[in-house]
């Protein structure tokens, strides 16, 4: 019987040196898509999925961060006064129960992998998920919670992946298939970042993951990438030398990259003309907007 996957992992600690100079005193994983942090997001998602515990691999200069998931009883008391219930209730939907998140530190800017090693004491023997607040993505059926359901067939451990342009691929982890047929695909292979012309498919490996605890152990096993970090695709993908199964999971949604400025652009624009109070006027706007020469 597969164990329930009820923990995940959110690295956090990246400096954002690409919003600079907002994130100079503003963590980037509390600009707003909107009206909501880029953490709510994966939060919420988390939650859908069933995850119940939730591990932050921070930095210093993140204690916004940790601030926004606090109570806020002075706020509150304000909204209850002033009868605003609707904002009253989104407030409360931010606050997390004590001890439902443990924040860790990466002392070090060593990779991905080295980031969600730092939480191995927290994960024990469980799978565990792992989301990239950075990877926005719109779906019906939340990503994780598509993923877990596959999950519960495949075990292993399973990567989410979506296709993109050739021309592209030298930007991602790339996965090396079995087959592409359907949603789950049996991954033979993982290389990080491939040379134009030389990637295996155009599948890419975008952020969330489910993975065994014995990925934690990898870490130990395998060598450090470029400019020394410890890269967590070579980590997953270190099971293959030893006969277990990879899977990639092709998710139902739209990812938007909010590691990127343009991205980041997207995402607030689609997510705004998802808004009923927001479409009209927004739509209008852009309809009118003039681009400049």
């Amino acid at each position: 019987m597969k164990r329930r996957v009820t923990k995940a992992i959110f690295p956090v600690a990246g400096l954002g040196t690409r919003f600079l100079p907002a994130t100079k005193s503003v963590p980037k994983e509390i600009m707003t898509l909107v009206d909501r942090p880029l953490i709510q997001y994966a939060i919420d998602e988390a939650r859908a999925a069933g995850i119940e515990d939730f591990i932050f691999v921070t930095s210093r200069g993140k204690s916004a961060l940790e601030d926004y998931f606090d109570h806020s009883p002075e706020l509150a008391s304000a909204l209850r006064k002033a009868g605003k219930t609707e904002l009253l209730e989104t407030l409360q939907a931010t606050n997390m129960d004590s001890g439902a998140i443990a924040y860790i530190r990466q002392h070090k800017a060593l990779g991905l992998g080295h980031a969600v090693s730092c939480a191995r004491k927290l994960i024990g023997d469980e799978p565990f998920a792992v989301i990239l607040p950075d990877d926005v993505i719109a779906a019906e059926k939340p990503c994780l919670k598509q993923m877990i359901e596959a999950y519960q067939d495949t075990g292993g451990a399973m990567v989410a992946a979506m296709e993109v342009a050739p021309d592209k691929t030298s930007s991602y982890g790339i996965l090396d298939v079995v087959s592409d047929q359907g949603p789950v695909v049996e991954v033979k292979g993982m290389v990080e970042k491939p040379a134009p012309g030389t990637a295996p498919s155009n599948l890419a490996v975008i952020g969330r993951y489910i993975l065994t605890p014995r990925i934690m152990q990898n870490f130990d096993k395998i060598e450090r990438g470029a400019g020394g970090e410890i890269q967590l695709t070579d980590a997953i993908a270190y099971e293959l030398t030893t006969g277990r199964d990879i899977f990639g999971f092709k998710f139902e949604g739209e990812r938007f990259d909010c590691g990127s400025k343009a991205g980041f652009l997207q995402a607030t624009v689609s997510f705004a003309l998802n808004r009923p109070e927001l479409r009209g006027e927004l739509a209008a706007f852009l309809k009118d907007l003039k681009l400049p020469a």
